[in-house]
């Protein structure tokens, strides 16, 4: 079936279409649904390209995802969204409480940032983001970056990862009109196979033209016993997922201010809480498991923006951030210990802009962080860090030609209390580097552009792989990652959001890293973490879209992505191991959709699959996972009620939609002895006020 997949895959690949998503323009729900970068928003500035085209414009890869386009594409979670997102591996260990983390293009989880709302989220304790946390009921916008593109305008903490993913939640605009509706609710529940049931609302308020408030929150219940298939050789049983339930809410809420015509305020507060079970690796004899796992997080950030007449704009970006975990182990003795962990990041960020004429503009950025870490653990470390981060870039540009030059330069200082004689001791070592970037985009004919792109970055250790017991090491280098990118795009139509067109972008790499830092054994029980490893990754991303109005009110649209990635071992010649693929990295990947819209019943049917994948480095007999390729099917209708308003919206909108995951119920895993759920279902009922 996974073959089946994969032809199907490129068959439409040699097709004129395109997964990157445009800006919905227009009139009635697509102009509501219109959506600017946290990002890019400046006071009285209007935006007349959609996000689309800008991506295809860009000197280095941009993927973008916006609400309507997740809708067409039958994505229902975050994963699903990321299946969508070309040169992504993603690692999910089952259900909706599944862990779910990303690596892009033979890079670690580690090295991809994550921006919520134009602030990077920080794990100084393990350095990666869990996704499965966020959820689409409120997202507007999803996109991928890979290297330094031309917005220069960021954080230089937005440019110190190889790959940025960045998560812009649905911001209500501004308005000049005093009779404009200033109240809108959205209520919604969805339930779902294996106990599946979250109820989402949202709620706006307007206090003037300039000011506006709203809150989100969202619960999500499952109990996640989903049927799976167990083969032992010759035996096949069927057995339910175990210990798998979870509890998981987050709310928050924001402001946005434009102050004067010149300056604008944007503020959050976030919390967010999840009780859940974990579910162990599958035995063939007992899937017994009691280990729970609780996490807390809540967060306050803000960032002010002010622009003058001479080209100047500044930017302040301040944020606050406390997490919690909370592991129990169950009654079940072993060598695993529970433990609590606390974690704290106070962070702040100043970036200037200046734009002296139209074809110039250079970008300086400084940011401070300082994170502390500590635990229940008899063997208590507390380690800290501060770190320092300067960035100066400058972009040129006319019609045809960008060319762009980066300079990132990092200082980070790490120390460490040990809470034991009262004694003090000396943290992990000390990192500052200097890290290079340049890009550039050309037009060689209207709507056909060629790219090319360098970065060199690196990654500090995280306080687990420097303090953790028994698997610390205090003297860890960075791992030293360096990437190039050359590409093409070609984009003919796709204006508006129901207009005919068809784009595509092919992308080749190289990437590197260096130092690469694994944990290897001393015995059974002692493991440590030295810089040994290298990597060497080889691919190719292609994304394709289409969309054709086919009569009044029906439009037929399809994407497409596919990448290949050949993601090596390059540490010793002379081990058997070399060359191998690293582990859980697919030589293929990719996914489609076909879907047509229309008056009575929204259609979409999609799919996404993965080549096989190893387990481990060493390709051991028995640690290989078989690839899958699975398809899923989505239904949905907007009902209208009430008076049209001044500006050509019903007041009241209901929304019924239906999925359908997995329907030829493939049974499958991404993370070896961690089987997916078969075949499901979700039903969402949406009501806007």
């Amino acid at each position: 079936m996974y073959r089946i997949g994969i032809v199907f895959l490129l068959v439409l690949t040699m097709l004129p279409v395109h997964l990157q998503a445009q800006a919905i323009v227009g009139t009635g729900k697509a102009a509501h649904d219109t959506i600017v970068s946290k990002q890019d928003q400046l006071p009285e500035v209007t935006v007349t390209e959609n996000r689309h085209r800008k991506t295809q414009k860009s000197i280095t890869p941009q993927f973008v995802l916006e609400r309507g386009d997740l809708l067409r594409m039958g994505a229902v979670d975050m994963a699903d969204a990321l299946h969508r997102l070309p040169g992504i591996t993603l690692r999910d260990y089952g259900g909706a409480g599944g862990m779910k983390t990303v690596s892009v293009r033979g890079f670690g989880a580690k090295h991809t940032g994550v921006s919520y709302d134009g602030v990077v989220l920080g794990d100084c304790q393990t350095g990666e983001i869990d996704l499965a946390r966020y959820t689409l009921d409120n997202l507007a916008a999803l996109q991928l970056s890979i290297g330094d593109n031309d917005h220069l305008f960021v954080t230089a903490r937005q440019a110190s990862t190889p790959a940025l993913l960045t998560i812009d939640t649905s911001t209500p605009p501004l308005s000049t009109d005093d009779d404009s509706q200033k109240t809108n609710l959205t209520a919604q529940v969805r339930v779902g196979s294996f106990g599946y049931v979250s109820p989402m609302f949202r709620f706006e308020q307007r206090l003037s033209p300039n000011l506006v408030l709203w809150a989100a929150g969202e619960y999500v219940y499952a109990d996640n016993d989903y049927p799976f298939r167990l083969r032992n050789i010759t035996v096949v049983t069927t057995e339910r997922r175990t210990n798998s339930r979870m509890n998981q809410g987050h709310c928050e809420l924001n402001m946005r201010w434009n102050i004067d015509g010149q300056s604008s305020l944007n503020g959050k507060l976030y919390y967010y809480d999840n009780d859940r079970q974990l579910p162990g690796i599958v035995h063939y004899y007992t899937s017994v498991c009691y280990e729970t796992l609780r996490d807390r997080n809540a967060f306050g950030q803000m960032f002010y923006q002010r622009r003058w007449q001479n080209g100047l704009s500044m930017k302040v970006t301040a944020k606050v951030n406390w997490a919690a975990s909370f592991y129990d182990e169950g009654p079940i003795a072993s060598l695993i210990q529970d433990a609590n962990y606390w974690q704290r990041e106070y962070y702040v960020s100043a970036a200037g802009f200046y734009t002296p004429d139209e074809h110039w503009a250079f970008n300086y950025s400084a940011d401070y962080t300082y994170n502390n870490l500590n635990s229940t653990l008899t063997t208590d470390t507390r380690p800290l860090r501060h770190g320092f981060l300067q960035t100066a870039a400058a972009r040129y540009q006319n019609h045809r030609l960008t060319l762009t030059a980066r300079l990132l330069y990092s200082v980070y200082a790490n120390d460490e209390k040990r809470l034991q004689n009262e004694l003090i001791e000396a943290g992990a070592k000390n990192e500052n580097r200097l890290s290079p970037s340049l890009g550039l985009s050309y037009e060689l004919m209207r709507g056909l552009r060629i790219r090319a792109s360098f970065k060199d970055i690196f990654r500090v250790p995280t306080f687990n792989e420097s303090y953790y017991f028994h698997y610390g090491n205090r003297v860890l280098n960075p791992e030293k990652t360096m990437q190039m990118n050359l590409g093409m795009t070609y984009t003919r139509g796709l204006n508006t959001d129901y207009s005919s067109g068809y784009s595509f972008s092919f992308d080749g790499y190289y990437n590197k890293v260096k130092d690469m830092i694994v944990a290897v054994p001393h015995n059974m029980f002692v493991w440590h973490c030295i810089n040994v490893g290298k990597v060497r990754a080889l691919g190719l991303d292609v994304t394709a879209r289409w969309q054709q109005p086919v009569a009044k009110g029906q439009l037929l649209a399809a994407t497409v992505n596919y990448s290949m990635q050949h993601v090596q071992n390059r540490t010793n010649p002379e081990s058997p191991y070399y060359n191998n693929q690293i582990a859980y990295m697919p030589v293929s990947s990719g996914g489609m959709s076909v879907c047509w819209e229309n008056p009575w019943a929204n259609i979409s049917i999609h799919g996404e699959g993965v080549s096989s994948r190893w387990t481990n480095n060493e390709h051991l007999d028995g640690t290989r996972i078989a690839g899958y390729w699975e398809m899923g099917a989505t239904a949905w209708r907007t009902f209208h009620f009430g008076k049209n308003t001044a500006h050509g919206k019903h007041h009241n909108e209901l929304t019924l939609r239906f999925d359908l995951k997995n329907i030829l119920d493939k049974q499958y895993e991404i993370v070896g002895a961690y089987p997916m759920p078969g075949r499901s279902w979700q039903l969402s009922l949406t009501y806007q006020l």
